[in-house]
């Protein structure tokens, strides 16, 4: 049981970075700090959006409509913050066993 949780809480980790690693690129592409133009940005763009566009969508959902502000990113965060959390919560009572 230690063990799948521990395999659960790196994927988090990985989607946690992916996460975050989309944000700051689209402000660093909204900002024209990055050029989609070049082949290496728009890879990673691309790669990025097909890993976390599922997900996103999802909550875009659920959540009501805010215009241009997308809130999904944040919400995805929030989650995985609550998933790693009850997981070492279990990990603890499961430890004390």
């Amino acid at each position: 049981m230690d063990l799948l949780i521990r395999i659960a809480l790196l994927l988090l980790d990985v989607a946690w970075f992916f996460a975050i690693a989309h944000i700051i690129m689209s402000w660093l592409i909204n900002f024209n700090v990055l050029n989609t133009g070049q082949p290496i940005v728009a890879s990673l763009w691309d790669g990025l959006n097909r890993i976390l566009e599922p997900a996103y969508s999802r909550i875009r959902q659920v959540l009501p409509s805010t215009g241009a502000l997308d809130l999904a990113p944040l919400v995805f965060l929030l989650a995985i913050i609550i998933i790693r959390m009850i997981l070492q919560e279990a990990a603890i009572s499961a430890a004390m066993r």
